[in-house]
């Protein structure tokens, strides 16, 4: 298995070299050459099956002979042995005809746990067999920070640093970076928003001298193993709901299109899914561009839905390679375009997005009154991705979808956001046993302006003390 860059001018590269790599050479993302496939019958043996299993099934179809099949059972019985569910994602039907996937049971209260959980074995693993250490830097919305940390922390081959917006998240998932002791994880408050954390993190990359100085590794959704993680919950959602035999509908709340992109993948190996619904607040670059043709940036606001306060997809730019049918020359000159002038026509793209996807804009009113509803009507508690979408989900129903079973992703355990939930509800979800002692433990962070010269030099400076990591 072999992968090439969405803008076709970095080298192909194994599925190892792609993982370590993450953003390749030429700013692109690494996709796969050719498309792993699942057969109908495959699907359906999968039904009932360990999800560490159906996961190291989907890894396996990916990393061709990178890990042999037992090694990669064992990184992923490792990567979810931690999760408090047995089911890992447990399917719960709150209404006819409707299900939330529940993708927060692992560590830090997120789906972003399911992938990971896994990198971290998979990075540790390679870099042992290669006797190599990197500095990852990583910018998050809210969630991926704290699963970053807490995947990574006191590792001996690898260093960390987050990028979150300062001011922009909850407390709970602040406070999942800035607490961690371990000297080789890093949280780092960027005056600004996410979109800012996210250039900052590629234009360090884009630095090749430094890039390579540093050893830098990525574990955003631009590192495509994120991606294969994901799969897998399509694939064991689907299984259970009686695909192949027939289609499932997922409505995916998303900013950064990685999530809902791994749906696509799924749909592509031959999971049984009708359009995937995107599920946007009111952050709806993706919803204005489903309308309109026009992908046309503008400033990202603050919703009671924090980890979807993103503008910048950067995972769209795999689906432009995709619906342009692998033209590298087609997103090369879109995403210059893009730079320039903060728009692009998606043109010849246009007719794949709409047939592939829909997409829905929920605003906070929208939110708040599904959260109330569902608990009233189910006992549910839904927190503000979720509910996303959900609503995007009775949407698509109320269109005369309702023969088809309709999934929604529910992303993160509602004591992420207690004083949101105060808000809409009027009571704080408590956080798991667990997690309890969260708000007692002191905080390690940095304030930083967004610059990329003062975000470089902490790099250096503090990234590379921890031990056994850096240059």
């Amino acid at each position: 298995m072999r992968y090439i860059s969405t803008r076709g001018e970095a080298a192909e590269l194994s599925f190892a070299d792609a993982l370590l790599t993450g953003l390749a050479r030429d700013g692109g993302l690494y996709m796969p050459k050719s498309w792993p496939t699942m057969s109908h019958e495959a699907l359906r043996q999968l039904a009932g099956e360990p999800y560490a299993e159906v996961a190291a099934r989907v890894l396996g179809a990916f990393a061709g002979d990178a890990l042999a099949s037992g090694e990669l059972a064992a990184l992923t019985r490792a990567a979810y042995g931690r999760f408090a569910h047995p089911a890992i994602t447990p399917l719960q039907q709150i209404d006819h005809g409707l299900w939330v996937l529940e993708l927060f049971h692992g560590p830090t209260l997120a789906f972003k746990d399911l992938a990971m959980q896994l990198i971290a074995r998979l990075l540790e693993r390679l870099l042992a067999a290669r006797g190599e250490q990197v500095t990852i830097v990583a910018a998050t919305s809210g969630d991926t920070g704290g699963a970053a940390v807490e995947a990574f922390r006191g590792s001996p081959r690898l260093g960390l640093v987050v990028l979150f917006p300062h001011g922009r998240i909850s407390d709970v998932q602040r406070r999942m970076m800035t607490t961690a002791r371990e000297g080789n994880v890093h949280a780092v408050a960027i005056a600004g928003t996410f979109d800012d954390c996210q250039a900052l993190v590629k234009a360090m990359f884009n630095d090749l001298p430094f890039r390579d100085r540093m050893r830098l590794a990525a574990v955003n959704s631009i590192n495509w193993g994120r991606i294969v993680a994901q799969i897998a919950y399509y694939v064991v959602a689907a299984a259970a709901l009686g695909g192949p035999d027939r289609a499932i509908a997922f409505a995916v709340p998303t900013g950064n299109f990685g999530d809902v992109f791994a749906g696509y993948c799924a749909k592509v190996m031959g999971v049984p899914a009708g359009p995937l619904v995107i599920a946007s607040n009111e952050n709806d670059i993706l919803v204005r561009a489903w309308n309109s043709g026009a992908y046309a940036l503008m400033d990202a606001v603050a919703t009671t839905s924090p980890s979807m306060d993103i503008q910048v997809a950067s995972n769209f730019e795999r689906f432009l390679f995709e619906a342009s049918g692998r033209d590298a020359a087609y997103v090369r000159a879109k995403m210059q375009a893009l730079r320039q002038s903060r728009a692009i026509d998606l043109g010849a793209a246009l007719p794949a997005y709409r047939r592939e996807f829909m997409a829905q804009r929920v605003d906070a009113t929208q939110v708040a009154d599904c959260i109330r509803r569902v608990q009233a009507e189910s006992g549910y508690l839904l927190d503000p991705h979720s509910a996303c979408g959900v609503v995007a989900a009775r949407r698509t129903q109320a269109k005369g979808a309702r023969a088809v079973p309709h999934v929604a992703l529910a992303t993160a355990h509602p004591a992420k956001f207690p004083e949101t939930m105060q808000a809409i509800t009027g009571a704080r979800p408590r956080l798991p046993p667990r997690l309890e002692a969260l708000f007692s433990a002191p905080e390690r962070v940095t304030v930083l302006p967004n610059d990329l010269g003062a975000v470089q030099r902490f790099v250096e400076q503090r990234a590379c003390q921890a031990p056994g990591v850096g240059a």
